[in-house]
Parts: structure tokens; C-alpha cells; sequence
């Protein structure tokens, strides 16, 4: 019976406090929200997520904030999870998207050491496409306002921050190889590989790409549904690149292989041709990498931002540094540009996927998520 009384009073004095800052400048937080649900295991977001209604507005823990997105940002990975590829222990129906931007509307006691209701924050967590999301305190960031441009830096930028750093070895001279440099992530690898004083070649698919990619600095841009990447690297980098941030995987990872240098270094991030498919890969010619790296003396080297959290608050702040400053360009994309016009509200994170995989954007895609009528925030 004292277990049962103290667990009922502890939750009592949770709720009692969570509620306490639920109501910031007259604002109305809704009991209930929208939200995408995935529903069914597939590779095709429109198949596998539902957006459902009068879900319940969910209370943030001791060490929780409760942020109220205002952006939400779409990466190639999504329909990864989707299709249960990253955990599999995962059991529909579950929340899906990891990054957004929004105000603190509610916290619980020990996050209220770093952050207040009515602060900006940007975050790393799962459950982003929804209006509201729990977020742990420690997987938040603040930042300055609630703008679009700091979602670029969650995942997009740190990636390519981390991932040069620790495994780049970049030095002035170098050659540095960006496939899909004009996308979400791509954009910093060019400018982080410029700013250490290398050439950079960037593949991309359109000549407006290629006008973006030389406004960052690129070098030498490839648009490769104009000329053949592997013929241009062949011919103009006879000695090979000595770095390749690599996203795009099946071909276009071949022609990276052969294009390496001596000592050459080739950082996997993803491979968004294959993501699609059933096994979300697109075969490779592995039977003669063995061969081809020896004979280099050369490397390939997997990244995965999740292993590498301790790096992640270094990364982040050094590049919120560089955005403030202007010395960092940070491209979103909201849709403007679409057939069907902005990326705006929940049901338009199936539209904005496949903006993605049509490769018709530039920059980082972010969808905007409106005010509530209701909402004076």
C-alpha cells in the first residue's frame, strides 16, 4: 500500500509541475495533435505512414523539454525507417522523423536548469513529424531563433563535419571527391573541404546545381546527366582524389573506387540509390575491392552519426559559429520550387520525400509546420 501511495504522489507532483508550464504568454496547448505514424514496414513512406489525428499532446519528464515544431526537417534515411531497417526490435505502429526545430512550451524540473519555456531549440530525437515532441534535453541544442537554416546543421552538417574530421585527414592540396554535393549534406562537405584549402569536384544534376555548387567555392562541378563522371575523372584526375564523401552508392560508388588515389580515402554515408529498393541496396562490385584498395594502398571507411555522440556538441556548436558569422552557406530547401508549391503542414512530408528521391532538390528539405489558430507562440 506505501508503494502504490508514493508512486501515486510522485506522479501527481510530475504532472502538477509539467502542467505549471504549459501556458506561456496565453498560449493554448491542445490535448490532442497530429502526427505520422508507421503503421506497416515498407520502403515507400506513402505505403508504410499514416497521419493521424487527435493524437494525444504527450508531457514532457524530469528531463525532458516538449518543443512545438515549427520546421521539421526530411532526410533520405527516413524511409530507412520506415522499412524497419535501423531497428528492427521496433514494432509498428511507431513514431516517425528525428530532427526539427521549435519553441520550448513545457519542461520538466531538471531540464529547467538549462532551458525555459519560450526558447528555440533545434533537436535530434525521434518522433519529429509530429506538431508536438518530447524531446530529452540532452539531445537539444539552443539556437538563436526559429529558423530553418540551424535544421541544416542537425544531421546534414554535423555529418559532414564529423565524418571529414575524423576520417578525412584533409590538408591543403588535397583532391576531395562530393557525390550529390549540391543535397542536404553535400553542400557542407563542399565548403568544410574549401575552407581546409582542397579542390573539390561535386557531382550533381542539373546545371543549377552546378551554379550553386561553383557559388560555394566547387572547383570543378560534374553534371552527370551532361557528361560521363567517370570519363571527366579519368581524364582530368589521372593521379585520382584523395578523398570521397560518398552518399549516392551503387554506380555511382564504383566510379568513386576506380577514381581514388594512392593512400585515398572513401567515407560512406549513405547510399540513397539503393534505399528504395526492397533490400535498400544496389549491387556493387565487391568481388574486386579487395583488389583495387590493395593495389592503392586505399581505404573505405563507413560513418554513422549515431556512433560518434561524444563529437556531436563540438561539431554542432562550431558550425552554429561559422552560420552566424556568414561563413557558412546553409541552403534549405522548402519546396517553393515544387509542382504543388511549399512544403507546409504534416501530409506534405510524403511530397516532400519524393521531391528527395526525384533528386530535384538543393539543399537541405525542410517542411514547415504552421501556427495553430489557437496558438499566441
Amino acid at each position: 500500500m506505501l508503494r502504490l501511495a508514493l508512486a501515486g504522489a510522485r506522479a501527481i507532483v510530475d504532472m502538477s509541475y509539467s502542467r505549471h508550464f504549459l501556458d506561456f504568454q496565453g498560449s493554448a496547448i491542445p490535448r490532442t495533435m497530429q502526427k505520422l505514424v508507421v503503421t506497416r514496414l515498407s520502403p515507400n513512406l506513402r505505403e508504410a505512414v499514416t497521419l493521424r489525428r487527435d493524437c494525444p499532446v504527450p508531457l514532457p519528464g524530469d528531463g525532458d523539454l516538449l518543443v512545438r515544431n515549427r520546421f521539421i526537417g526530411v532526410n533520405a534515411s527516413d524511409i530507412n525507417v520506415s522499412a524497419g531497417r535501423y531497428d528492427p526490435s521496433l514494432k509498428i505502429p511507431f513514431d516517425i522523423g528525428f530532427e526539427g526545430v521549435g519553441e520550448v512550451v513545457a519542461l520538466g524540473l531538471s531540464a529547467s536548469a538549462k532551458y525555459t519555456v519560450g526558447q528555440a531549440v533545434a533537436y535530434i530525437a525521434p518522433g519529429s513529424f509530429a506538431e508536438y515532441t518530447v524531446v530529452p534535453a540532452t539531445k537539444a541544442t539552443a539556437v538563436p531563433s526559429v529558423n530553418p537554416k540551424y535544421l541544416t546543421l542537425l544531421v546534414s552538417g554535423t555529418t559532414a563535419y564529423i565524418s571529414l574530421t575524423e576520417l578525412g585527414d584533409l590538408s591543403e592540396g588535397k583532391k576531395v571527391l562530393v557525390t550529390a554535393a549540391a543535397g542536404g549534406t553535400g553542400q557542407f562537405a563542399v565548403q568544410l573541404a574549401k575552407k581546409a584549402k582542397c579542390h573539390v569536384i561535386g557531382t550533381c544534376s542539373s546545371d543549377e546545381k552546378a551554379a550553386f555548387l561553383k557559388s560555394l567555392g566547387c572547383d570543378r562541378t560534374i553534371n552527370y546527366n551532361v557528361e560521363n563522371v567517370g570519363a571527366v575523372l579519368k581524364q582530368e584526375y589521372p593521379k585520382g582524389v584523395d578523398v570521397v564523401y560518398e552518399s549516392v552508392g551503387g554506380a555511382m560508388f564504383g566510379l568513386a573506387v576506380n577514381a581514388l588515389a594512392v593512400k585515398g580515402r572513401l567515407i560512406i554515408i549513405g547510399f540513397l540509390s539503393g534505399y528504395q529498393t526492397p533490400t535498400g541496396l544496389l549491387p556493387v562490385e565487391a568481388e574486386t575491392l579487395p583488389a583495387k584498395l590493395l593495389r592503392k594502398s586505399a581505404s573505405v571507411h563507413g560513418f554513422f552519426l549515431n556512433h560518434y555522440p561524444s563529437k556531436f556538441s563540438k561539431a554542432m556548436d562550431q558550425l552554429l559559429r561559422m552560420c552566424a558569422s556568414g561563413d557558412l552557406v546553409c541552403e534549405v530547401e522548402l519546396g517553393d520550387r515544387s509542382a504543388e508549391g511549399r512544403f507546409t503542414g504534416l501530409e506534405s512530408v510524403f511530397r516532400a520525400v519524393d521531391y528527395l528521391y526525384m533528386r530535384k532538390n538543393t539543399g537541405k528539405i525542410v517542411v514547415e509546420l504552421p501556427h495553430s489558430v489557437n496558438n499566441k507562440l
